[in-house]
């Protein structure tokens, strides 16, 4: 595509799974508007692949929560070092952060006090706990393009004009294609019923939620239950759900996994969204470590923890959090909703509203002209 604009030099920083998904869908789009435009990023492969230079791959940036946090204080300054530097050392026109709030809103005071432009796609929480950080996003960000609708009016109370560019999960959910032979390729029965077992991708909330999600399984065994494993954890987090005869392990293949199931339990986290846009009745559920927890809910400011129901303003799925989630009733939730039933439809109903809500934006592709006409 010929332009009269000089090419620039982009630096994307994204610290986690979705964000490498999304970051590597605005560079396809940048690319579309500036072919010979060079960018660096911490990401992921979806990124790499998507034509930027790795510097540091997410997986090794992981930590959950402040316990976490203060266990790796040091990982975590060396990091915030070697971003400096390399930032310092590329030049880049622009910095555009990918969520991972506590990374990169030091990243942005950074940037910014370097003269150079900082752009925020996909806010980070600030809105859930710990609301006084959308100052910093005032004073050190040029330019907020959120995902999520309300998040356009929470920061105006902050004296931040966000663009609000629809959501990037429904832009990977349409350039999904689905695969023809997913049942046979992962020895899955056609006949029976799938249910889908999201367990998150941190090796913390995986070992949290396993436990009750195996326990559900055992308690259906008419059911067939495929697991989403991610394949940077260790294989041994798994070991009693591969040991349980209905369950399947899917590696890495969530949207066909939703795509063919009929009910869903889905840690907390971008998946809750995808799973309703894949119109698939799910349970919400969220443990972590009662420190983290306890210390988390003295600055907690939302309703809900669910993406689906933060959306929707109403208690579309059900949500089992902390001691509310056990085996229990996690079966009680489930068997709710996995059989035809007015729960289950009112569900249904919920995802439609959530949709309609959204709208049908092209996220990434809104945020990448928004930000060219920015720059240019």
């Amino acid at each position: 595509m010929f332009n009269l604009f000089q090419h620039m030099k982009y630096y994307l920083i994204a610290g986690e799974r979705s964000g490498d998904l999304h970051g590597a869908n605005l560079i396809n789009q940048l690319k579309e508007l500036d072919p010979d435009a060079n960018f660096r990023a911490w990401g992921g492969d979806r990124m790499e692949e998507a034509g930027a230079e790795i510097v540091v791959h997410y997986t090794t940036m992981a930590i959950m929560g402040l316990g976490e946090l203060f266990g790796s204080i040091f990982k975590f300054l060396r990091l915030l070092r070697k971003c400096r530097r390399d930032i310092e050392l590329f030049q880049p026109d622009v910095v555009i952060l990918i969520d991972f709030a506590g990374f990169n809103l030091r990243m942005a005071r950074f940037a910014s006090k370097k003269g150079i432009k900082v752009f925020y796609y996909i806010s980070p929480k600030i809105w859930a706990w710990w609301q006084k950080r959308a100052y910093k996003v005032r004073d050190y960000v040029d330019k907020m393009f959120v995902i999520l609708p309300f998040e356009k009016e929470f920061y105006k109370k902050f004296g931040v004009e966000a663009d609000y560019v629809g959501n990037p999960v429904q832009d990977a959910i349409r350039a999904f294609e689905p695969l023809p032979d997913f049942f046979e390729k992962n020895g899955l029965d056609p006949e029976r019923e799938l249910m889908a077992l999201l367990p998150g991708s941190r090796k913390q909330e995986v070992a949290l939620v396993l436990p009750q999600m195996v326990a559900l399984a055992n308690a259906h065994p008419e059911w067939q239950f495929g697991l989403s494993v991610i394949n940077n954890l260790p294989n041994t987090l798994y070991e009693t759900a591969r040991s349980t005869s209905n369950i399947t392990l899917i590696p890495e293949d969530n949207y066909n996994l939703l795509n063919n199931a009929h009910t869903a339990v889905v840690t907390s986290g971008t998946a809750t969204l995808e799973t309703a846009l894949f119109n698939v009745p799910q349970v919400v559920v969220y443990k972590t470590s009662p420190f983290n927890y306890h210390t988390g809910m003295l600055f907690v400011k939302v309703e809900y923890i669910s993406l689906v129901n933060l959306i929707g303003g109403k208690e579309v799925v059900r949500e089992l959090v902390q001691k509310g989630f056990r085996e229990d009733t996690l079966l009680a939730a489930f068997n709710e909703i996995a059989v035809e039933s007015p729960a289950r439809q009112e569900v249904l109903e919920g995802y439609k509203k959530v949709r309609d809500i959204l709208n049908n934006e092209n996220a990434s592709r809104n945020a990448a002209k928004l930000m060219w006409g920015y720059l240019n």
